[in-house]
């Protein structure tokens, strides 16, 4: 495994203080943003009509500032109404105040918490996404939406979403991917930094970028 491309992934405490600070967005009508962080809410019943559809999400912030993999591991287990401490997802990532090493050490969870080897690691070796890798990202989102199975992301640096809202993590952070729309063109993310923008929709093409040099755990 090429650890040079899918390096330490902390959020770092600048990241999580820029995206604090930053301008918060609207959040999808899917979510109610929690008022503090660790707090836990449901989402509205899931749908799937005409090219979209979004997953029941029951959001939870981060605790701290480099817990983003095992956090957004447990929110994307929530679509399947699983509920795991993300102290022992931590514990068995190997998470320490470095961060999550890399999508790797997702994966594996992510397969022992659903109890069936369905989710595998898909790097975008590149510093930018080419239409193949961005096209495969979006076939693998849709598919594990449809299965009823939330995605994680291994993303980095900056980006801006559909209500130009701009994510900045430079450090590198991890995000769940619970909904899509326009088949995929768009999709919904499940951010644990922080609960004043705990949901927001972002173009496919601007995902595959902010994922490129890392990578993302999907089902097959």
């Amino acid at each position: 495994m090429r650890t040079d491309l899918i390096r330490k992934t902390a959020l770092t405490a600048a990241g999580l203080a820029a995206t604090a600070g930053g301008i918060a967005g609207p959040a999808v009508a899917a979510y109610a943003a929690p008022t503090h962080q660790g707090t836990s809410t449901s989402t509205q019943a899931d749908r799937k009509s005409h090219g979209e559809r979004e997953l029941n999400v029951r959001y939870q912030a981060q605790p701290n500032f480099y817990y983003c993999g095992p956090a957004a591991t447990r929110n994307a287990l929530s679509v399947q109404g699983k509920n795991i401490d993300v102290d022992a997802m931590a514990k068995e990532m190997g998470t320490t105040e470095d961060g999550t090493n890399s999508i790797n050490d997702i994966t594996p969870v992510l397969n022992k918490e659903t109890g069936k080897k369905v989710y595998r690691s898909v790097e975008i070796r590149d510093n930018k996404a080419d239409r193949k890798q961005t096209d495969k990202l979006r076939t693998d989102i849709v598919r594990t939406i449809d299965d009823g199975r939330a995605v994680v992301a291994n993303i980095a640096g900056t980006t801006t979403d559909t209500d130009g809202t701009t994510h900045s993590f430079e450090g590198g952070h991890y995000i769940s991917v619970v909904g899509y729309t326009d088949n995929g063109k768009t999709v919904t993310i499940a951010d644990s930094a922080n609960p004043d923008q705990a949901s927001y929709r972002i173009s496919v093409d601007n995902l595959a970028d902010w994922i490129a040099t890392r990578g993302y755990s999907a089902a097959s």
